[in-house]
């Protein structure tokens, strides 16, 4: 899938054992299935490029994507 450039903020949900995802500037949930330990800070502004992913969770929240690269 295609490379895209996002911005938003980093969101920490304490649904089915925790998870940190981004919430973009335009309200879309991203589900990140690697997720730097630099990020996981609740509130962060980050622009990042990421690429979604097929993945399969048993998190029912946000679009699976790649984190490729990051800025905050």
């Amino acid at each position: 899938m295609a490379k895209r450039k996002i911005s938003g903020r980093v969101v920490h949900k304490n649904l089915e054992g925790g998870f940190w995802g981004i919430i973009g500037d335009d309200g879309k949930e991203w589900l990140p299935v690697n997720f730097p330990e630099q990020l996981k800070e609740e509130g962060k502004k980050v622009n990042l490029t990421i690429q979604q992913v097929e993945a399969e969770t048993a998190i029912m929240w946000g679009t699976p994507a790649r984190i490729l690269t990051f800025h905050t």
